[in-house]
């Protein structure tokens, strides 16, 4: 069931895609490459990286708008009430709005791709990763793509299959 295996891959990349420090400069790296692949390939992304005390990394590309920094928000609330990736919300529960009985407002929480949760060893996780510009899916995508090139892993190992339309 690809869904399934689906969740079972974001769970994996969640798992090994942790950071042996975090601090400004790695998330000025991280924000860079995010940057320069956007600038490269044409995407139109806004991308910040933060700590759950501060943002420490915040770009947008041109086609972008304040939509795209709101979603953003959204999913960076997400990852910090939840403790998984956005993405991985969007594969358990849809891409259906939280119900009022949840107690997430719709307004402050959204299941969208592109949300990544930063984890440190001996501390959890601390903040996180959050893109917004392209479908879910990919921006999901370009998140464990920047990981696994900052930590030296093979995307390939990390990435979710295609999906055909």
């Amino acid at each position: 069931m690809q869904n399934q295996d689906d969740i079972a891959r974001v769970k994996r990349q969640e798992q090994a895609l942790v950071l042996p420090a975090f601090d400004e400069d790695v998330a000025f790296a991280l924000g860079s490459s995010i940057r320069a692949r956007a600038l490269a390939e044409g995407l139109s992304l806004v991308v910040d990286i933060r700590s759950w005390d501060r943002q420490l990394f915040f770009s947008a590309t041109a086609g972008t708008s304040a939509d795209n920094a709101e979603w953003v928000r959204r999913k960076i609330n997400s990852v910090r009430r939840f403790h998984r990736a956005s993405y991985r919300l969007v594969l358990e529960r849809g891409e259906v709005p939280f119900s009022p009985q949840s107690g997430a407002d719709p307004a402050d929480y959204v299941i969208a791709g592109g949300g990544f949760p930063i984890r440190v060893p001996g501390a959890g996780i601390i903040g996180a990763l959050t893109i917004s510009g392209l479908p879910g899916r990919q921006d999901h995508a370009v998140v464990v793509d920047a990981l696994c090139d900052h930590l030296g892993f093979d995307r390939a190992e990390y990435a979710l299959p295609e999906v055909s339309a």
